[in-house]
This record gives structure tokens, C-alpha cells and sequence, in this order.
């Protein structure tokens, strides 16, 4: 089974993304903010990660600059789930790894979606 790490400073956030990443088949763990997610890979590397821009202690993007430099640090999917919206934001993300973009609020549809164009699912015919 494939995990997924949920990084999101708002409980009800992560409770959502779970139980979506649920539904799609992952394994989930939570992490409130960067750095708590930092030490989560440290002691297992996820599959997926789905990441918040802000948070206390450890931003998303300061967060995903230093998953990249971890060694296995880019196996994971990083999909960034948040409400900064503007080019700079987005590209900022995706020049520091991150694999896809999701603005919230999201749904099931929508992750489903960006984690097939992100090749963490394949595609279903429905």
C-alpha cells in the first residue's frame, strides 16, 4: 500500500485530505506543521506528500526545499494544498520539487485528479 503524509496546520484540513487519501487507497500519517513533517520522513519517506504553504515552525516551501535535500528526498509526490494562489507562489513551489498544485478547498475529485496528472494514480475508467 502507498502512504501519503498530510501536512496541514488546521486539524479539520488534515482530517479531510486523510480521509480522501483514504478512500484512493493510501496509508496516511498526519503532520501539524514542516518541521514535525521533517522528522516524520526522516523515520519513513512517504510515497505522497500532501503539504500546506502556511504553517507555523516550518513553512510548506521551507519544508520542501529541505525533503529535497534528504536523501530518498525525491521519491516522494509532493502535491502543495493550499490558498496561494498567484504565479509566483506556484512557481516557487514547483522550482523547489513540488509535483502538483491543489487550491483549497479541494475535494475528492479534484485530488483524484491531480494525482493522476502527478502519476501517483493511474487512471480509472468510470
Amino acid at each position: 500500500m502507498k502512504s501519503c503524509l498530510v501536512v496541514d496546520d488546521s486539524r479539520v484540513v488534515r482530517k479531510v485530505a486523510r480521509r480522501i487519501a483514504e478512500e484512493l487507497g493510501f496509508s496516511c500519517e498526519e503532520a501539524e506543521d514542516g518541521q514535525k513533517a521533517y522528522e516524520s520522513c526522516q523515520a519513513s519517506m512517504p510515497d505522497v506528500i500532501m503539504l500546506d504553504w502556511n504553517m507555523p515552525v516550518m513553512s510548506g516551501i521551507e519544508f520542501l526545499e529541505k525533503l529535497r535535500q534528504m536523501e530518498n528526498g525525491d521519491h516522494p509526490k509532493v502535491v502543495f494544498c493550499t490558498t496561494e494562489n498567484d504565479m509566483a507562489h506556484i512557481q516557487r513551489a514547483i522550482m523547489a520539487g513540488a509535483n502538483e498544485y491543489i487550491m483549497k478547498p479541494f475535494d475528492r475529485d479534484i485530488v483524484e485528479s491531480k494525482f493522476v496528472q502527478a502519476g501517483i494514480l493511474e487512471q480509472t475508467v468510470s
